[in-house]
């Protein structure tokens, strides 16, 4: 079954599958297709499904002309029907990985697909899961789920785990030139997995076991939780002390050794620093350790945002102004610069907070129109003179570029900053007010 796979991946001739078309799953489908294979998405949304044959792409770093192309060339084709699967000689696995209110790991998409391809599976299939989780998934919950029609993991089918490594618009990584982890659970998974990924994306490094690929993805992004935390410890630190953190983070990072770039900012968002370290954590519980790092950094990035909705109060109290009545502007709810994803974002937190306290919240984004939570829609505000001058306090949270700061603080008259984008203009007549500095006039 190895070497008839193998062939088929040589010979462009193995029929890959992808399931779940989001931020991970599209641009891996369009890639393949992109390379010669015949790819088919699979996706339980019937709106992504008729959207993506008709050519239309719902993911920014995706063009539609570019799921156009494929789906005219014939390589490509998404479809919500479960019965494709048997199709697929190759099914990459790109489906959510949530987290519970108490944060433990939300498994049930994982699950559900892992039972679609064990209805439809058959022998020389590969399987390989790319949603973030727990060391242990793909073995533990995955493999007798596929093993229980008789199939044997390692002869009969293949089984993997390859991290996702997906950074929303970002212009120089992308699915293709970012290295990809593979970790089979035997050998020859291994080696079916690497020469898949291997036909299609530039760099690709096998690893010893699906539990250390798994793992090696928290690692990443725990990684990054706990610095960003230790900066956004130092930014309240700074606050206390009367220091600006920008200054102190710029002048650290002259030195050439031995220090590595953070930036605080109103917290932290997106699908995986925010999520993936709890992943780990509460696997650890299960082994009756608990792992310190992570729960310190969360509780610090958490507190951001309360930081930064006690900034707004302070501002509006020198104003002589309540919190509750007056008008907040905020500037930015995609999580991070120039993309629309709004999930885990601060901004969202920094909302609820002021409107918690009574505030007449509004926002404006380039890139994100309108806000559902919960059932609920909240429209957007246009980034009009009259806006800006109605406002009682504008809170940058995201720092699109895209957005003119300088006509920002020439109108509004508080600004409260939280990623430094004001720190090279001049007003003449609003405050500016840092993350990590007492409010003062900057005059032009």
């Amino acid at each position: 079954m190895k070497d008839v796979l193998l062939g088929k991946i040589n010979e462009r001739t193995a029929c890959v599958g992808v399931v779940g078309l989001g931020y991970v799953g599209l641009p891996l489908a369009i890639e393949y297709a992109k390379t010669g294979f015949r790819v088919i998405g699979y996706d339980l949304s019937e709106r992504v499904v008729t959207a993506l044959n008709e050519g239309e792409s719902h993911i920014q770093d995706v063009a539609s002309a570019d799921v156009a192309r494929q789906i005219e060339s014939g390589k490509f084709e998404a479809t919500a029907d479960e019965s494709r699967l048997a199709e697929m000689d190759v099914v990459l696995i790109a489906v959510p990985t949530p987290l519970s209110k108490t944060r433990d790991p939300d498994m049930t998409f994982v699950l559900a697909s892992s039972d679609a391809i064990a209805r439809n599976c058959h022998p020389g299939m590969l399987v390989v899961l790319e949603s973030t989780t727990y060391p242990g998934t793909t073995r533990e919950l995955m493999q007798p789920k596929l093993e229980a029609n008789g199939l044997v993991v390692g002869e009969d089918i293949f089984l993997a785990f390859s991290p996702e490594r997906v950074d929303p618009g970002n212009k120089v990584w992308n699915t293709k030139n970012t290295p990809k982890v593979v970790g089979g659970i035997t050998q020859a998974c291994t080696d079916v997995a690497v020469a898949l990924y291997a036909s299609c994306l530039d760099t690709v490094v096998p690893v010893s076991s699906s539990e250390t690929a798994e793992l090696t993805k928290l690692l990443e992004n725990t990684f990054r939780a706990v610095n960003i935390a230790m900066v956004n410890e130092m930014a309240m630190v700074c606050d206390r002390l009367g220091v600006n953190v920008w200054e102190v983070v710029e002048a650290a990072a002259t030195k050439p050794f031995g220090y590595m770039k953070f930036l605080p900012g109103p917290g932290i968002g997106g699908h995986c620093i925010p999520l993936d370290p709890h992943y780990l954590a509460w696997k650890m519980r299960t082994l009756n350790y608990k792992t310190r790092f992570i729960d310190l950094a969360s509780e610090i990035n958490s507190e951001m945002p309360a930081m930064v909705a006690e900034k707004v109060s302070r501002a509006l109290n020198d104003d002589r102004k309540a919190v509750n009545g007056s008008r907040v502007l905020v500037l930015g709810v995609a999580y991070k610069r120039d993309i629309d994803d709004v999930r885990e974002s601060p901004a969202l937190d920094v909302i609820r907070l002021l409107e918690l306290d009574g505030a007449d919240v509004v926002f404006h984004d380039p890139y994100v129109p309108a806000i559902r939570e919960d059932g609920h829609v909240r429209i957007g505000v246009d980034l009009t003179d009259k806006e800006l001058e109605r406002a009682d306090a504008v809170v940058i949270i995201t720092d699109h570029s895209s957005i003119d700061y300088q006509r920002v603080l020439d109108l509004a008259s508080v600004i409260v900053d939280t990623r430094n984008v004001t720190a090279r203009l001049s007003s003449a007549k609003g405050r500016i007010i840092s993350l990590s500095s007492t409010p003062s006039f900057v005059t032009g």
